[in-house]
């Protein structure tokens, strides 16, 4: 291949990659807006926790659908479907902090330092360009550790192991936000809706996790 024609397909690869990352940012910030007016929704309506087990299986039954049809239009849809569900479900959650007396600055200093922490390190992955695909195993095996606790938790009082767990989310997250960040930056992900999904799914954890671990430290 002549030198012209290195440069020419290197060009191009640049311009597809700030395609992919210009439009999973712009999916992104329309999904966390939808997700929150589905939030809002479901606290003025008042709407009661789904449990876990409907949570969990919306949840991954809408991520299949949205991997499924993420080449094609219909991604959109089921993507908003998604990040709506999860929207909807964090209602009732902020509903019963809000309720206590110490409430709104729990979740602003949650919803604050999330969006520090993902603005943070998605800044540094894109500035620094590092390659973040190392942490796939982290990521699978973080994937597994903490599904398991989840599941246990539906059978078992794990609540002395609540705040570990939460962080163990956080670490998971940021980690997430990191390699999904990195993979769209060195091409390794070509798909705008896959890394919205995962980018939002990290977002939502690190929130959930956060506001968690803010509220026991509480003195509320």
């Amino acid at each position: 291949m002549a030198y012209t024609d290195v440069i020419a397909s290197r060009a191009a690869g640049a311009v597809q990659i700030d395609k992919v990352l210009r439009n999973t940012y712009m999916l992104l910030s329309m999904t966390l807006a939808f997700s929150a007016l589905m939030a809002g929704v479901s606290m003025a309506m008042g709407a009661p926790y789904l449990g876990p087990i409907v949570t969990l299986v919306g949840f991954f039954g809408l991520v299949f659908a949205v991997h499924k049809t993420a080449e094609s239009t219909l991604g959109l849809l089921f993507t908003f479907l998604l990040t709506g569900f999860m929207g909807f479900t964090l209602g009732p959650i902020l509903n019963a902090y809000l309720s206590l007396a110490n409430g709104p600055s729990l979740v602003v200093s949650a919803l604050g330092t999330t969006a520090a922490a993902f603005v943070g390190l998605s800044a540094y992955a894109v500035v620094t360009r590092k390659d973040f695909s190392f942490l796939s195993g982290f990521l699978v095996v973080g994937f597994f550790v903490l599904m398991g606790a989840v599941v246990l938790g539906l059978f078992f009082d794990l609540s002395a192991f609540s705040v570990a767990i939460s962080c163990g989310f956080v670490l998971f997250a940021s980690a997430a936000i990191l390699w999904q960040t990195s993979a769209i930056i060195h091409g390794g992900e070509t798909n705008y809706i896959r890394a919205t999904v995962s980018l939002f799914v990290s977002f939502y954890n690190l929130f959930l996790s956060l506001l968690h671990i803010f509220g026991v430290m509480s003195d509320d």
